[in-house]
């Protein structure tokens, strides 16, 4: 085995060379997210050639070929191990090039240099054979003939497109300067020894490249591109010195999404959440703002190491630290962001309060941001949060919140307020107001429906009311209910006659909860027993129930009406903004949005489908599930689409291998599990007993699926077939 540095455009020139992919190999699988960042790469090698004061001109490395070599009589034949994504990517860009080109010589340079080779021993004399699920797609470009619509002509179009869109916005840049590019983007080959005493087998070694291991983190492709810019005793002092110190070893497992909410920080832009779906494509977005925004590795590591810390402050549930000098504000600061992060678990204020943090903590800024305005402004978004949290308000957030971030400086300068900032959003994101707190208040189920936030709200009523820290978190304060779970007969005659109506209807009721130390000794004992050990306890709650004789409807209205006066006088709004509808009334909110969009999955979530939109065709619907199989559907009777690849791609596209399945997969499976029956439907919406005249070939499809997942699944194959983000569209209810 042995490994040489070539430019991608020398590997796939050499004129008495073939390549073959072996069948182990899987067809091509690049989408639109991976083409684009291969041209966008290109692109940066041209820019870096046009910029006249630029001298050390960009190259890019584009990874590894393994190739092992063949002789084919005259001509040597190389067996692509791995890299025939690369390999083949640079041949469908340039087959773009070629038709785009309206120079015959030109158009004859490209076909002769890097299509096609006399000496080879494939159909039409092309240099590059296929898999045979790709061939004839592929043949077919290198002939100049319009194949099939599937993965490889997706790749051709895309590649088209962006070419004309580049000619358009910079007519100077043609084809000499892309094949320059090509010249510059490096590959690492490795040729791998024939002799088979050696064991290099190309499969096993296909095997071991593609399964060892598991895929890195977004903190992982951060830190090596990082420092892989450096020398290695440069990469030892700064990893062991300044990185692992100052950002792993404090983050550890968050440092990923650290570098995800610094990111969205600093572009004011919404990002998804990082997964193992996506980490690449946020790497991307990372690398080139580090690119763009820094003119050196070392000075984007001395800017992000401050952040680090202060983002430890907002992941960590017990701060030791100090965050101002003054004791009684540090302790006001630490609790409202403990709040906001641990007991309310807010993701969407991470990036604005790591914002608010660096205005805060640092001296780089010429505005700083006080204690006291930063305690107002960290009070103001807890109680617009835990109001949100009351209604089930969530949707909306994570994208428009971070939109905020750009306000920061105009908010420290007292140009806005927080509360304007917050109550200038569409209706979805309002802020709400004390009528419709208390109109939710009065008859939700206070106790179940708010299991997250019931103890840390009855706890800071508490604390509000007796200006004393209550621990609530402590496992053993407890809420307790007045009225008991269960009625036993004394309950029922205190009650009267309608103490059915009157335990369903309040049981689980604010006006029926307080908070206790004792709750497990006081369970379902009469209402004098309960008053009794009330009066040892320290909680000011107990003084609501205590001066009651009896505990009736009357009196849980009562104690209703003072719980959620407590509320409003805790989370309290200006007298201005109580009974005002604290949203912009001008702002339009959409009602489609699509499976792209970054917070597609929180808009989904909790509501339902009523049409879908697929490429201007309009599909009533009435659940996910009527989405997810009229998406599917829609692209098997489409001649555009590569149904095929769905299926032999399912694992990637949707998580699973068994996501579509023929009748004669399926009954296999029924016959051992029948409760997967109600689990997969064909594509009219049928389970299988339902299906007359079935045959094998009936297709049905899995869609017992969250919402999410329904989401995710749509988007990957949108990604995979480049299809726009507004060709599928869905309307809500």
């Amino acid at each position: 085995m042995k490994t040489e540095s070539h430019s991608i455009n020398d590997v796939l020139a050499k004129n008495a060379t073939s390549f073959f992919i072996p069948p182990f190999q899987r067809a091509y699988a690049w989408g639109k997210p991976e083409i684009e960042r291969y041209f966008n790469d290109v692109l940066r090698i041209i820019d870096s050639e046009l910029d006249n004061k630029q001298h050390d001109k960009l190259e890019h490395f584009f990874g590894t070929v393994v190739i092992k070599e063949e002789k084919a009589g005259f001509a040597n034949k190389s067996v692509v191990v791995d890299g025939q994504q690369r390999l083949t990517t640079t041949l469908i860009f340039l087959i773009a090039l070629r038709d785009l080109e309206f120079d015959v010589t030109n158009k004859d340079f490209i076909t002769k240099n890097y299509l096609t080779n006399n000496t080879s021993t494939f159909q039409d004399k092309i240099k590059l054979k296929q898999v045979t699920k790709d061939w004839d797609s592929y043949r077919s470009l290198v002939n100049n003939i319009t194949p099939k619509a599937d993965i490889i002509y997706n790749a051709y179009q895309l590649f088209t497109k962006l070419l004309i869109e580049k000619k358009r916005s910079n007519p100077i840049v043609e084809l000499k300067h892309y094949i320059n590019a090509i010249q510059k983007m490096n590959v690492a080959v490795i040729f791998l020894d024939e002799r088979p005493f050696k064991g290099e087998d190309p499969q096993i070694i296909f095997e071991t490249l593609n399964s060892l291991g598991k895929p890195l983190t977004l903190s992982d492709l951060i830190r090596n591109y990082v420092l892989l810019n450096m020398d290695s005793d440069s990469q030892s002092d700064v990893y062991e010195k300044t990185w692992h110190p100052n950002i792993e070893s404090i983050l550890l497992e968050s440092t990923s999404d650290f570098f995800r909410d610094y990111l969205q920080l600093k572009t004011v832009g919404s990002i998804k959440a990082v997964s193992d779906n996506n980490t690449k494509e946020i790497y991307h977005l990372f690398k080139n703002f580090v690119e763009s925004n820094f003119s050196s590795h070392k000075d984007f590591i001395n800017d992000i190491v401050r952040y680090a810390k202060w983002y430890k402050w907002i992941i960590t549930d017990h701060i030791n630290e100090s965050i101002s000098h003054n004791t009684t504000k540090n302790r006001e600061i630490i609790e409202l962001i403990r709040n906001i992060f641990h007991d309310i678990k807010s993701e969407a204020f991470k990036p604005f309060v790591l914002g608010l943090l660096e205005y805060h903590q640092s001296d780089k800024n010429d505005v700083k941001l006080n204690d006291e305005l930063f305690i107002s402004i960290l009070d103001t978004i807890r109680t617009y949060l835990i109001r949100r949290r009351i209604l089930g308000l969530t949707q909306g957030e994570n994208k428009s919140i971070v939109l905020l971030s750009d306000q920061i400086e105009e908010l420290i300068k007292g140009n806005i307020t927080m509360l304007g900032l917050l109550s200038n959003m569409f209706y979805r994101m309002r802020f709400p107001n004390d009528n419709e707190m208390r109109k939710e208040l009065e008859t939700m189920n206070f106790y179940e429906g708010l299991k997250k936030y019931s103890k840390f709200i009855l706890g800071k009523i508490e604390e509000n009311n007796t200006k004393v820290a209550v621990d609530y978190r402590n496992p053993k304060i407890t809420i307790e209910h007045i009225m008991p779970q269960k009625l036993e007969s004394t309950w029922k005659e205190e009650l009267g006659k309608n103490y059915e109506y009157i335990h369903n209807t309040y049981l689980h009721n604010i006006g029926n909860l307080i908070l206790t130390e004792f709750n497990s000794e006081i369970g379902n004992k009469s209402f004098s027993d309960k008053k009794l050990k009330l009066n040892t306890s320290n909680l000011n709650y107990r003084f609501s129930v205590i001066n009651k004789n009896i505990w009736n409807e009357e009196c849980m209205q009562d104690h209703q009406f003072n719980m959620i006066s407590c509320f409003l006088e805790t989370f309290s709004l200006p007298d201005n903004f109580k009974d005002t509808s604290n949203w912009n009334t001008t702002v339009f909110e959409p009602t489609k949005f699509s499976p792209l969009d970054n917070d597609a999955g929180d808009i989904a979530e909790g509501n339902k489908p009523s049409v879908l939109y697929i490429e201007n065709k309009l599909f009533k619907v009435n659940s996910w599930q009527d989405v997810f199989i009229q998406f599917i559907k829609y692209l098997r009777e489409n001649e555009n689409y590569d149904f095929d690849f769905i299926i032999d791609n399912q694992l990637e596209l949707l998580g699973k291998n068994d996501v579509i399945l023929k009748w004669s997969s399926l009954s296999r499976i029924i016959e051992n599990n029948i409760e997967m029956t109600s689990r997969y439907k064909t594509f009219d919406g049928k389970v299988w007993d339902k299906v007359k005249n079935i045959n094998e070939d009936v297709i049905f499809l899995h869609i017992n699926i969250s919402t999410l997942t329904c989401m995710n699944r749509i988007a990957k194959i949108m990604n995979k077939f480049n299809m726009p983000d507004n060709s599928v569209e869905i309307v809500l209810k």
